[in-house]
């Protein structure tokens, strides 16, 4: 297999969703998805494969090299080929994967929609972002728009025929959403609104893969106070249409004023949009008024999620072209031979620092792959179990895990596709090769859908005192139970040094709230720290996990390297990640305040 020809690792995920997760035993109680069974679910894996190395794969350099193009009326023209495989997408049914089968999609569930952006992503993230924005926005509106146009929009988008987007940022606010300054007024006509301001960084804004576009637009309606609490959400088309017949009319006054030149995603058009700047902009709105926020928060959780897949896809695609690479790569003779002068060069995988990163960037892989699911199946857990208790259980354990997820799949996927340019060394660096490409698309993960240091500060000044820190000691018991639970199973030094580290996490913890009572800049300051600690934890959690049940299927079947491949993901995660925590928990505890200092930046 060619080091530039996309290829994926199902086989991983196969062991990750029945052997792990066991995901057709924990669905089946699911009266929405008793249907689904294994072999639904291994086909449906298989065909996103070939439809991702096929049709998606193939635009990705093109698409980045190109990029979008704009007209002085507004229209985005996409790379050549998005059209084609819009369409192929449409066809297949791969847009609408997740959504209800009555509105035309697959019904499946969460964790497998996970994989799907995976893969995907993983062969083309910029074509991916239009469909993750559409699908989103169109359950927004199924289930908050008006009645008469929530299902047959939402219908429309779900067949790829019109596209979505989520239109929060402005003009200096960035993520203090608060700060909106977009305007909506009562129209004449019943019902409607028109609105006015400004919205940047929209994923999406424009496109010719589709006839029309739903923008969910936040604003502020008359009397409203400040702040987030002051936000309504409206419905804002591209094309105004008739809502009988949803026949397309005149153009609406949201026009894409300007495309983001950015250093990567350039095959997604990023636009500033226009609302009222060129004519009047007329919308519904979605949900209550001034509950707009609460609304929108839904498709940002979701797209959180999604976030955190494509950091993980962008590193799992890094991966794979180095894996084949270096068999191919001639460099240098063995270690064990370099003073003869007469031996032979070999294929770098020989070299020890090159296994190093190559092992650096599996490990990661294979243990966000597993966090990433884990949280898409909790999600699904929540929605559909009949169960109360199950369901609320997954809830907190959802909403706890999510910022941590978001923010460490996309700071390691982002370092696991540097890794991969250094494995290629000065090939890596350049457009030969797609590794490049994958750090450039990766960069920006970390820092839209609510950067970093957000999930950190959600991480800490919310979720950790949810239910009177409910969330936060129900994870640390069930950590403390899978330490006791790998102690029985023969892994006594690993469990041990994981619980360690959960005992380090536990102690940040405590003094972060003492701290947050007398100074909460302080407290604040150690936020994302105290997140990476947790991650950690968290993946070398599910690297145990995968140790146990590997080591049990080979108990049964015999030794395969994708079972051997388990158990040495554990004790590389122990040894060189697991410290760290003790590292970070130490650092949180120092009482070192020092970049607070109001001197020290001084403007």
């Amino acid at each position: 297999m060619s080091s530039t020809a996309y290829t994926f690792d199902t086989d991983d995920v196969f062991f990750t969703y029945f052997d792990q997760l066991k995901i057709h035993d924990a669905l089946a109680p699911c009266e929405r998805y008793a249907d689904l069974d294994r072999d639904v679910y291994t086909a449906t894996v298989e065909e996103a494969y070939k439809f991702a190395r096929e049709i998606l794969s193939p635009l990705n350099a093109g698409g980045d090299r190109q990029g979008c193009k704009l007209d002085d009326e507004g229209n985005v023209t996409t790379p050549p080929g998005y059209k084609d495989a819009w369409a192929a997408s449409c066809e297949g049914g791969w847009l609408s994967p997740r959504a209800d089968v009555e509105l035309g999609g697959g019904g499946m569930p969460a964790v497998i929609g996970a994989y799907l952006e995976e893969v995907g992503s993983g062969a083309c993230m910029a074509f991916m972002m239009y469909e993750g924005l559409t699908t989103a926005a169109a359950r927004v509106i199924h289930k908050y728009a008006p009645e008469g146009l929530a299902v047959p929009v939402a219908e429309k988008m779900f067949a790829g025929e019109w596209g979505g987007t989520m239109c929060l940022t402005e003009p200096g606010a960035g993520s203090s959403v608060g700060d909106n300054r977009t305007k909506a007024k009562p129209a004449d006509e019943e019902g409607v609104w028109l609105l006015e301001g400004e919205k940047i960084f929209i994923t999406g804004g424009d496109s010719d893969m589709v006839g029309n576009i739903c923008h969910l637009v936040l604003a502020r309606t008359p009397g409203s106070p400040e702040g987030t609490k002051g936000l309504s959400l409206f419905m804002v088309p591209k094309y105004w249409f008739d809502t009988e017949t949803l026949e397309l009319g005149e153009r609406n006054g949201a026009h894409v004023l300007k495309l983001e030149h950015k250093m990567g995603i350039n095959g997604s058009a990023t636009c500033v949009l226009g609302i009222g700047a060129r004519g009047p902009c007329r919308g519904w709105m979605v949900g209550e008024e001034r509950d707009g926020i609460r609304v929108m928060f839904e498709m940002m959780i979701e797209a959180r999620l999604g976030v955190a897949v494509q950091g993980l896809a962008a590193g799992s695609a890094s991966f794979q072209y180095a894996r084949h690479y270096v068999h191919e790569r001639v460099q240098g003779t063995s270690l064990k031979n370099m003073r003869d002068a007469n031996a032979k060069s070999v294929p770098i995988v020989q070299h020890p620092d090159v296994r190093r990163m190559l092992m650096t960037q599996k490990v990661l892989i294979e243990t966000m792959r597993a966090m990433c699911y884990r949280l898409a199946l909790n999600f699904d857990l929540s929605e559909t179990h009949p169960d109360e208790d199950v369901r609320a259980r997954a809830d907190r354990r959802a909403d706890l895990i999510l910022p941590i997820c978001k923010s460490i799949c996309t700071d390691f996927g982002f370092d696991v596709a540097v890794t991969g340019v250094q494995i290629f060394g000065g090939y890596g660096y350049t457009q030969e090769f797609p590794v490049e490409q994958l750090v450039r698309d990766a960069k920006i993960q970390s820092i839209y859908e609510g950067t970093n240091g957000i999930q950190a500060l959600d991480l800490v000044g919310r979720k950790l005192r949810m239910k009177g820190g409910q969330l936060f000691m129900e994870w640390m018991q069930d950590m403390k139970a899978a330490v006791e639970q790998a102690q029985s199973e023969g892994f006594g030094e690993q469990a041990t040094a994981l619980g360690k580290a959960v005992d380090a996490v536990g102690a940040a913890a405590m003094h972060m709230a003492g701290l947050g009572q007398k100074d909460i800049d302080e407290a604040m300051l150690h936020a994302t720290p105290f997140l990476n600690a947790m991650g950690y934890v968290v993946l070398g959690y599910e690297a145990l996990d995968q140790a146990m049940v590997a080591k049990r299927k080979i108990a049964e079947v015999g030794e395969r390297p994708l079972l051997r491949g388990k158990l040495l993901n554990l004790d590389f995660f122990v040894a060189n990640y697991l410290p760290r925590v003790v590292g970070l928990s130490k650092s949180i505890r120092s009482g070192d305040r020092s970049c607070l200092d109001e001197a020290l930046f001084a403007g």
